[in-house]
């Protein structure tokens, strides 16, 4: 049997996001924080444990992990499959309610711990050739840090080059983990780190459920037809914007006293359409 996508949301929060598997988790951070020389953590908490049906038919929804470290640092892991052309504000969006989200009514701003978000994406979105980019808040001029408590990363499947990096390196393995093409692959992953051997297995086991295969075929199927109505509304949107450019330069043009007949042959419109735009003007 064909082994489920850790790529797609549900499996990768069956995977990375359930209290069983927080090792799994503390795994993938500890590669991402030791890949951009961040301190690495010891234990979390996972915050979003369960996964509710209404999320799971909720085209819009987001599958991510939330977890707490022993220190009090905010962790939301997300991985997406298709370019939005939103993630640098849902990114900023989704850092800053899970930084908000810490202090309740009563309490001291000097009770905030560190928020990071960490986005796993197969889509190309930062401008630059390396697969793992991370950010921060600093002065411009003198690069001088504004504070510790912000930390976004992205983690961009399709430039790895695995030939050019090695298995050396943790994250590379769990970036080929992500994309592995065969079993093969990911028997010899899992022979080098006990937690993607952990993580494969988990797969496997939902790759062979019946009613986790049924919720990830219905979950990919809803974000296709999601994203399909996207893209169909930006397309119906951009040729609406055309047509009202050409509407406008076909009133100046008409002001400016051409015939309808020039006007139709400059803007690409109907002559009926120019009919209609001269009685306006």
């Amino acid at each position: 049997m064909e082994l489920l996508s850790p790529r797609v949301d549900f499996v990768f929060k069956r995977i990375f996001g359930t209290e069983e598997n927080k090792d799994i988790l503390v795994s993938f951070l500890n590669a991402v924080f030791e890949d951009s020389g961040q301190p690495l953590v010891v234990d979390v908490e996972i915050l979003d444990p369960f996964l509710h049906k209404d999320a799971l038919l909720d085209k819009e929804s987001v599958l991510d992990v939330k977890a707490r470290t022993e220190s009090g640092m905010l962790v939301d892991v997300e991985v997406q499959l298709w370019n939005r052309k939103d993630i640098e504000k849902r990114t900023l969006y989704y850092w800053a309610k899970l930084f908000e989200g810490q202090l309740s009514e009563g309490h001291s701003y000097w009770e905030l711990h560190k928020a990071v978000t960490i986005n796993v994406v197969d889509f190309d979105c930062i401008p630059t050739d390396q697969y793992h980019s991370t950010f921060h808040l600093r002065e411009d001029r003198t690069g001088i840090s504004f504070s510790d408590l912000e930390e976004i990363h992205f983690v961009e499947l399709r430039k790895l080059k695995e030939q050019s990096v090695g298995l050396e390196r943790r994250l590379v393995r769990w970036m080929l983990f992500f994309i592995a093409k065969s079993r093969e692959q990911l028997e010899e992953l899992a022979e080098m780190d006990p937690a993607i051997k952990k993580a494969k297995t988990t797969l496997e086991f939902l790759s062979q459920d019946e009613e986790a295969r049924r919720l990830y075929e219905q979950r990919l199927k809803w974000k296709m037809t999601y994203d399909a109505e996207i893209h169909g509304a930006r397309e119906e949107g951009r040729e609406e914007g055309e047509r009202h450019a050409r509407q406008e330069v076909a009133k100046r043009l008409l002001r400016m006293g051409l015939t309808i007949e020039q006007v139709a042959e400059g803007t690409g419109l109907s002559r009926e359409e120019i009919a209609a735009i001269q009685k306006e003007v």
